[in-house]
């Protein structure tokens, strides 16, 4: 998974899995899901995200950590 984060738009982009996205679908305003040919969600954009979330600091809970070779 992949945090990024675009200042002159403030939107913060998480990466759920390293496919490409062929659908997107807005669940609530500035808040869009995108999905892979099969459905499944591959990441989540946040529009506006220093309104939707507190950006100054981030927690990580129990998250295994491999680290790619």
């Amino acid at each position: 998974m992949k945090l990024n984060y675009d200042p002159e738009t403030d939107s913060l982009y998480i990466h759920l899995r390293d496919i490409p996205s062929v659908n997107s679908r807005e669940i609530s305003d500035g808040l869009i899901l995108d999905f892979d040919a099969d459905g499944v969600a591959v990441g989540i954009d946040i529009q506006h995200a220093g309104k939707m979330a507190d950006m100054h600091f981030l927690t990580t809970m129990n998250i295994p950590y491999h680290q790619k070779k």
